[in-house]
């Protein structure tokens, strides 16, 4: 069977996910200080991009090497599964911003914790939950009539997957927008406080509303086309466009790892210490909060 570039083209992102994120957790399991909750929110992000990486891999490997409906459909339930874990640590650490803006004075403590584990066994039954669904007889392997742009997904499937997408969206889009608020009236108080607003604190404002609007904007542009096609497109359309619009999805889980861990400044020195061992830092580095974005 001649090989689709679609196929080679989302092989190669899955390999690019993959290291980039293999590093990410390798780091955070490596270093004892980035245990704190923030971390292990984005230790769970990259762990689940990292296996949506390897999903990618092994069903180009199975499409072309193993030819079987059974691992066919082993491999899009890990792939909905890890992609579903994907976008809900995303909102995790969203609502992780959010707490340690509002609860600022109590979010170091034992109830911030147990809030992070609980969201943590949230997003990964979920997600199991939902990989499990067309593993266990949600699929259109017997009936062709159901199938939706994504094979053997039922269009049923991929409406519960998608209607789940554009809820999560919806709510992170709520809380970034608060999390605007909370920023800019801390800005005001401040400026009350020295009776006047610094160009220093005005250019992190505008810095901070900035990064918001693109973690936002990255995550949008890169899931809404294809969740949107999954609703309104037709099994009989062109595979090219199913290609067309999971190819950018995949994306996003190839810059989540730059936008929420290669940019702190603890994970950059952990980096080093793990590359390199010899690190002599000449800069200083501080404790980061999720609230600094």
């Amino acid at each position: 069977t001649a090989i689709n570039p679609w196929d080679v083209m989302l092989c190669v992102s899955g390999t690019a996910i993959a290291c980039e994120n293999a590093i990410v957790v390798a780091i955070i399991c490596y270093s004892p200080t980035l245990r704190t909750p923030m971390f292990v929110l984005i230790g769970s992000l990259a762990t689940a991009d990292l296996l949506a990486g390897l999903g990618l891999i092994l069903n180009f490997v199975f499409q072309y090497v193993i030819r079987s409906e059974t691992v066919s459909l082993l491999t899009v339930g890990f792939l909905v599964a890890s992609f579903a874990a994907s976008v809900s640590s995303l909102l995790a650490i969203t609502v992780d911003r959010y707490l340690s803006l509002y609860n600022a004075l109590t979010y170091y403590s034992e109830r911030t914790v147990l809030c992070i584990h609980t969201m943590l066994v949230c997003t990964w039954g979920v997600s199991l939950c939902l990989g499990l669904l067309p593993v266990l007889g949600w699929n259109c392997l017997h009936d062709r009539a159901a199938c939706s742009v994504v094979r053997p997904l039922t269009k049923s499937n991929v409406t519960l997957l998608s209607a789940s997408f554009f809820l999560i969206f919806i709510i992170m889009l709520h809380l970034y927008i608060e999390i605007c608020k909370i920023v800019c009236r801390h800005a005001h108080q401040i400026a009350l406080q020295q009776h006047f607003l610094t160009a220093s604190h005005y250019v992190a404002t505008k810095k901070g509303v900035s990064t918001l609007a693109i973690i936002l904007g990255t995550f949008g542009a890169s899931w809404l086309p294809f969740a949107i096609y999954c609703v309104v497109g037709d099994p009989d359309y062109p595979s090219v466009y199913t290609y067309a619009t999971l190819l950018p999805a995949t994306y996003n889980s190839m810059i989540n790892p730059i936008i929420y861990a290669y940019r702190n400044q603890e994970i950059q020195r952990s980096m080093w210490v793990l590359f390199c061992g010899c690190f002599q830092s000449k800069v200083s580095f501080r404790s980061r909060s999720p609230s600094d974005v």
